[in-house]
């Protein structure tokens, strides 16, 4: 094998797998974004809510939700746009590296959101039901994932 075709491969195989992380850490933090079961479980039966913490947390929710679906639409479109580079294009060039920024950012932006949102979900609790949250917070996000 000539040394140009060998670094075409090396390029490719290159490509191939940074891809392939990519995605494994979107599925990752897409499975962990919606992987909160025991907190909304905490929060909508083990807290004893008043009406008023109940609706203000439905609010807080459907604003989470909208951003949270404007960051994985992003982040699907960004892997879609990386796919293209690998399966049409065959190069990592600049639009690669732009769909793998666009999707670096949303990853990170839906982190940050997710935190932000948590925060507030904790600001509309009693001090009384803070400590609960606190610990299912905390196991949920130090849990070990299969």
């Amino acid at each position: 094998m000539s040394a140009s075709r060998l670094s075409v491969v090396l390029i490719a195989l290159t490509l191939v797998a940074a891809v392939l992380g990519g995605w494994v850490g979107v599925s990752y933090r897409l499975r962990q974004a919606h992987a909160t079961p025991q907190v909304d479980q905490l929060l909508h039966s083990g807290l004893h809510l008043t009406s008023a913490q109940d609706n203000r947390l439905v609010a807080l929710e459907s604003e989470f939700a909208a951003k949270r679906l404007r960051f994985e639409t992003e982040m699907r479109d960004a892997n879609r746009d990386i796919a293209a580079a690998i399966t049409v294009r065959h190069q990592y060039d600049a639009d690669a590296q732009a769909a793998i920024d666009r999707l670096n950012r949303a990853m990170i932006g839906l982190q940050q959101a997710t935190v932000q949102h948590v925060i507030s979900m904790r600001g509309v609790l009693s001090r009384d039901q803070v400590d609960q949250f606190d610990r299912t917070v905390n196991q949920a996000l130090t849990a070990t994932q299969p």
